[in-house]
């Protein structure tokens, strides 16, 4: 009979060198001795070091935590506001509709933290022996505080009261070590399973969002379902651009989080750096409680919505972001980019690649190794890369981000650039081929795409 996690408090039943020294020789009491007199003759570690290791441990920390835990108030608005946490929990439990089984989740790309679950849910799941559709199998996840990017409040009758989301909702995936989208935690990584707006979609009061585009709500479902796996559009509350001018969805690729340090502008057409944009995205995009402010955002002809919003200068009687900015760029900058599979490349062909990269291909004068970015202002016009505008259009700068490239096989699903528009590397090396007029041959294109892969 499968097991159903049923009501969370029935979950709670289910709830985590050696020194070595001997010296057997007059010469070996002698030396250590000696080290013990050279040991009290060096200066201990000076004070202020100590408050740095110190602090790099606390920002560390702190800002795992942020990354995968804060929800910074929006609750407020994903439950208290849209409603979204009655859709999840259904009828049956007091919500509306059929609810989301875990199935449902998964499909939409919702991940399961395997080390939040207890050992006994790990081998039922391995056993075939969790109902993965019932709705009441997921408010026992979330009662765990094992959706990866999700968090559930309960009241004290543990029945769901709000849900909140997080920066690892979007910017974190997972092994599938257990199953498909339950595993360990890859923090950084985008989310191309995420289809945020099939998400939204499912809130049971999307009028807000539909006042504040000036629209109705078929509209903002059109919109929402438009959007697919792996997408989202940032800019879509700041000037209200649905679609593209081909009639496709201006939503574009989440992009990774991770091998940021050095870097200068984050996102794809560079809005700021990381700290702005983790602002930027606590405050108007997650809708939680804090302070923002870009008074570009007041330009009323270039981002309308956001101007009569007061989007440029947003304030609160409560700020719950500010206070965590610090530490959550300290921990994104430290995720490094993942190193490729082994065997996933041809070693040799990548050798030849890099030659390419550096020389005829004229990557690294923009790609520049090894942060594979430009140091300094890595920002192009559209023109620059034989791209259209319409996304650049979209920012205050109106160009494009040199986009590192570390990592590149880790988040090839949907395809490359800020929309996708490239489904292969090999694509994406034939465009500069042509656009740059480098004249390389299928042999060099090839051990480039080679290169890439491995980077």
């Amino acid at each position: 009979m499968a097991t159903q996690l049923g009501k969370p408090m029935r979950w709670r039943a289910l709830a985590l060198g050696a020194f070595v020294a001997c010296c057997c020789s007059a010469f070996g009491l002698v030396r250590l001795a000696a080290a013990a007199d050279d040991a009290e003759d060096s200066p201990a570690l000076p004070a202020n070091d100590q408050v740095i290791e110190a602090n790099t441990e606390q920002m560390m920390s702190d800002g795992k935590r942020t990354f995968r835990y804060a929800t910074f108030g929006d609750e407020s608005w994903w439950g208290g506001t849209l409603g979204l946490h009655r859709a999840i929990e259904g009828s049956r439990f007091g919500g509306v509709g059929p609810g989301v089984s875990p199935a449902t989740a998964l499909a939409v790309g919702l991940k399961v933290d395997v080390d939040s679950l207890p050992p006994q849910l790990v081998a039922a799941i391995k056993n075939g022996k969790v109902d993965l559709n019932d709705p009441a199998t997921t408010l026992g996840l979330l009662q765990l505080n094992a959706v990866v990017g999700v968090t559930g409040f309960f009241d004290s009758q543990g029945n769901l009261s709000s849900v909140g989301i997080q920066c690892a909702l979007c910017h974190s995936s997972v092994d599938n070590s257990l199953a498909p989208g339950i595993g360990h935690r890859l923090d950084g990584w985008a989310n191309r399973d995420l289809n945020v707006g099939a998400i939204v979609a499912l809130s049971p009061n999307l009028t807000p969002i539909a006042t504040l585009l000036g629209v109705d709500v078929p509209t903002v479902l059109k919109v929402l379902n438009s959007w697919g796996p792996g997408r989202f559009d940032a800019e879509l509350e700041l000037d209200g651009k649905a679609f593209r001018p081909d009639g496709t969805t201006s939503a574009v690729l989440i992009p990774p989080a991770f091998g940021l340090a050095g870097v200068n502008m984050h996102t794809w057409t560079g809005w700021g750096s990381v700290t702005y944009w983790n602002a930027f995205v606590a405050n108007l995009e997650m809708h939680g409680q804090g302070t923002f402010f870009d008074p570009r955002l007041n330009d009323a002809s270039k981002f309308p919505v956001a101007a009569a919003a007061g989007f440029g200068n947003v304030t609160g009687d409560a700020d719950r972001i500010t206070s965590k900015l610090a530490a959550l760029q300290f921990y994104q900058l430290a995720i490094p980019a993942p190193q490729p599979p082994a065997g996933s490349f041809d070693l040799a062909a990548a050798q030849r690649g890099q030659t390419v990269f550096s020389g005829q291909g004229k990557c690294a004068s923009c790609h520049v190794p090894p942060l594979y970015t430009e140091p300094g202002w890595n920002m192009h016009a559209p023109a620059d890369i034989c791209v259209d505008d319409f996304q650049a259009s979209r920012s205050p700068d109106g160009r494009y981000r040199t986009s590192p490239l570390k990592g590149l096989w880790s988040h090839s699903q949907g395809g490359f650039y800020h929309d996708g528009r490239f489904a292969t590397l090999g694509a994406v090396v034939d465009h500069y081929n042509a656009c740059m007029n480098l004249g390389l041959s299928a042999q060099q294109r090839s051990d480039l795409v080679q290169y890439l892969d491995s980077l």
